[in-house]
């Protein structure tokens, strides 16, 4: 369970000690830079708080409800931040993309609570008492590498060309007649139980997610309609998904928060951004218990349809010119 808790604790950790390594990098005579995009580094601005505890909040609710479910949270956040005026500054902007990924340490939290039961199991597994447990982590193993190795060499690219609300309400509307079009057909009895998984489609089901790099697609839907295709039923598809996501968005979120926590806490401070968690964490626990019981009687065509909408709204606001470029 500890070990289980270290992705969340030391993304926290990493938020909280920033202001120290900022003054770390001020006393030594160089002044603390940001990266936006691939452009060059931009001074630092001081240390102010453009975030308020409201928008914490309301950052938080938006990010808990959508993160598990296949709406795509980033795509979510992406939106609201401009709304409520947090990517005024380039310092903003990169503060409120990587503030994005640290928040998922709120929703790592509530799904590590609803999957505890199977967590367990591979836990036990670890320490030889559970075979199925170890192979399921090895598993998870698998299907977590290839969305690694693509973030680490795509990230630049994809925050210079996809971090629009176009490329966003493309992903949205493309989705949504997706899960109608093919995932909806599929009966909810249909497919197989997680301890079916093989290695290779473990690996199909880590290639997928690759997709879901592109903000607005959903990790959660990729991986779920790739659990599907490789036979899973949906129960279990969504199963795997909520395991791998706890390794995937760990990952993201420890790497994001060591990497640009110092800048999260420069522009929008301490006080906002851990509330953001907490609530992010409660939210994340109420939707994801929702969408487990939803789905053993009902299709993911819900999802689809409110995709739909969703693309729609962000091309009237960008059309209208609410959201800029």
């Amino acid at each position: 369970m500890r070990k289980n808790c270290l992705p969340l604790v030391m993304a926290i950790t990493c938020l909280l000690g920033a202001p120290l390594g900022a003054q770390a990098a001020a006393s030594s005579g160089a002044g603390p830079t940001i990266s936006a995009g691939a452009g060059p580094l931009l001074p630092l601005e001081p240390a102010r708080s453009s975030m308020s505890s409201g928008q914490g909040a309301l950052l938080g609710l938006v990010e808990g409800l959508t993160e598990f479910l296949p709406v795509s949270s980033t795509g979510h956040l992406a939106v609201v931040q401009q709304l409520l005026g947090l990517t005024a500054t380039p310092q903003e902007k990169a503060a409120s993309n990587a503030f994005a990924i640290v928040i998922q340490a709120g929703a790592i939290l509530a799904v590590f609570l609803v999957m505890f039961g199977r967590i367990r199991k591979i836990v036990s597994g670890m320490f030889g008492r559970d075979t199925e447990g170890l192979k399921l982590l090895g598993k998870l193993a698998v299907a977590f590498v290839p969305a690694a190795l693509a973030g680490l060499f795509l990230e630049e690219r994809i925050k210079r060309y996809l971090y629009g609300y176009w490329p966003i309400a493309a992903a949205w509307l493309v989705g949504g007649i997706f899960i109608l079009v093919v995932l909806n057909r599929r009966r909810l009895k249909d497919g197989t139980a997680l301890e079916s998984l093989g290695w290779q489609s473990a690996l199909i089901i880590g290639l997928v997610q690759v997709i879901a790099l592109w903000p607005g697609v959903s990790r959660s839907l990729v991986t779920i309609a790739g659990g599907m295709f490789v036979g899973l039923s949906v129960s279990a598809a969504v199963e795997f998904s909520f395991l791998l996501g706890l390794v995937t968005l760990g990952a993201a979120t420890v790497y994001e928060a060591l990497r640009q926590g110092h800048l999260i806490v420069q522009s929008f401070g301490v006080t906002a951004p851990l509330i953001g968690l907490v609530v992010a964490a409660i939210s994340a626990f109420a939707a994801v218990t929702w969408m487990v019981e939803y789905l053993r009687t009902r299709s993911l065509a819900v999802f689809g349809w409110y995709r739909i909408a969703a693309a729609a709204v962000v091309v009237l606001l960008a059309v209208t010119g609410v959201l800029s470029a």
